[in-house]
């Protein structure tokens, strides 16, 4: 391999890795301020149970996240120097603000709810979670604003070698980051539900002594993943469209679509040559993609030769299309992990309110445990379509992928940087795994806090 290569591979288990915290810390901290908001409505000691089980849960992955989250930015500067210089006037707004909201609001508002249990009126107690949720929220929006950048360039002008940002404004609104955003809040809800219904199941099934709480932990996990299921699917839609008026040839590429069709069929099975570059047999659902693109039954989709054509014409000779096998199964497997946690949602709920005996089965302990892996699963594979689908473009029709890379970076440098990041990522994924799965087998704490909503005490604070 070479430096680019070795280079991309490293943000590639950077990235992976770290967002695999990223919707859990999304959608686990607004569930967390939904129960503890339920508790004080009800009063009801299980819900108070539940938020802090599951809120200890939340500081954990929440604390990787924020390591994993400082080395992925770093890597700008390091082996993506080049194009950090083409792009920092664009980039520069979105990281710094990314990094004020994780690093400032949502780390002090988390340690005002972890350390506010016995100082905090139970108001503003709560409001401390529901801002660290608000403030994930926010902060995943600037940097998917910059992601979508880089997929559909707005807002500026080029002045010789760089970006110059001239609408700041039109990069936050930019159609493809509010798709963008909308579709992985709808992802973090499914994975944050997941969790808390997995974890929930598994008690049950091992018969816990809180079993009233935990059945209230299944049901509302699985009624989250099955309703942001449904947002799924709608983002979903949108951003298809999108694809297909943006970028072409990565909606070509994930449907095996060498060669233009009016209609064209959305394939369900492709089976192409070695390197990926025709295809040999497939299974197809006439009319679909030209729908699903468009809108339009019989709509013309163009393909992928066609595409190579217009893109030689358009920016020079050179090879215009993604690793399609890898865009193709990338898309196909997001789509079949998230399908599968909403089929295993909805079967949670069915055998929660009407088969409760079921509950106690030996396979529902089973299941239960990958029933948070799968969202996880989708996630990623959704990320690797995303990015990969995008090549061999950084910036889509401005900057190559091939031109990013720091000048002066060697083989060597690169190689033992990537090593040294899997082997340390590879120690942090034990460490998380080890600390979930302890306090996850736990019962909830059955103490209540001893909060005065008419003395402000003074707050300590261990960092």
């Amino acid at each position: 391999m070479d430096v680019l290569e070795l280079a991309r591979w490293q943000f590639a288990v950077t990235t992976v890795y770290h967002f695999w915290s990223v919707p859990i810390s999304i959608g686990l901290s607004a569930i967390v301020a939904g129960l503890q908001t339920t508790w004080l409505i009800t009063i009801k000691d299980d819900y108070l149970r539940l938020t802090k089980f599951f809120g200890k849960l939340l500081v954990i992955n929440f604390a990787l996240g924020v390591v994993t989250g400082l080395v992925q930015e770093f890597q700008f500067g390091l082996n993506w120097s080049a194009y950090s210089r083409f792009v920092g006037d664009v980039f520069g707004i979105p990281l710094a603000l990314e990094g004020l909201l994780a690093f400032f609001l949502e780390s002090t508002f988390l340690g005002l709810w972890i350390f506010g249990w016995d100082r905090l009126p139970k108001a503003i107690h709560l409001a401390a979670i529901w801002i660290v949720a608000i403030g994930t929220q926010l902060s995943a929006y600037v940097i998917l604003a910059a992601n979508s950048w880089m997929q559909h360039p707005v807002g500026y002008v080029i002045e010789g070698d760089r970006v110059r940002l001239t609408d700041f404004v039109a990069v936050l609104t930019n159609d493809t980051a509010i798709s963008a955003a909308l579709h992985t809040a709808a992802a973090c809800f499914v994975t944050g539900g997941a969790l808390v219904a997995g974890i929930s199941f598994w008690h049950l099934a091992r018969k816990s002594k809180d079993e009233n709480a935990f059945r209230k932990g299944a049901l509302i996990g699985s009624t989250v993943v099955l309703v942001a299921a449904l947002g799924v699917i709608g983002t979903g839609d949108q951003q298809m469209k999108l694809v297909a008026a943006q970028q072409p040839m990565k909606l070509a590429a994930a449907e095996a679509l060498f060669h233009t069709e009016r209609p064209a069929a959305f394939s369900l099975v492709t089976i192409g040559n070695l390197d990926g570059t025709r295809e040999l047999w497939s299974v197809k659902a006439s009319h679909i993609l030209s729908f699903l693109a468009t809108g339009d039954w019989n709509a013309e989709i163009q393909g992928i030769t066609e595409l190579q054509a217009q893109y030689e014409r358009q920016y020079g000779p050179g090879s215009y299309a993604p690793n399609i096998p890898l865009t193709f199964w990338s898309f196909r497997l997001m789509i079949g992990f998230g399908v599968l946690a909403a089929l295993l949602a909805a079967v949670g709920i069915a055998i929660t309110l009407r088969r409760r005996r079921w509950l106690t089965n030996k396979w529902v302990a089973r299941v239960a445990l990958t029933l948070p892996i799968l969202p996880l699963l989708a996630n990623s594979t959704g990320w690797i379509f995303r990015e990969t689908g995008r090549q061999p473009w950084l910036a889509f029709g401005l900057f190559k992928t091939q031109d990013g890379v720091s000048p002066g970076t060697t083989v060597a440098e690169v190689a033992l940087s990537l090593a040294v990041f899997t082997l340390l990522y590879g120690a942090l994924a034990i460490i998380e795994i080890s600390l979930l799965k302890r306090n996850a087998q736990q019962l909830p704490p059955t103490e209540k806090p001893k909060q005065d909503d008419d003395l402000e005490r003074p707050m300590t604070f261990a960092y």
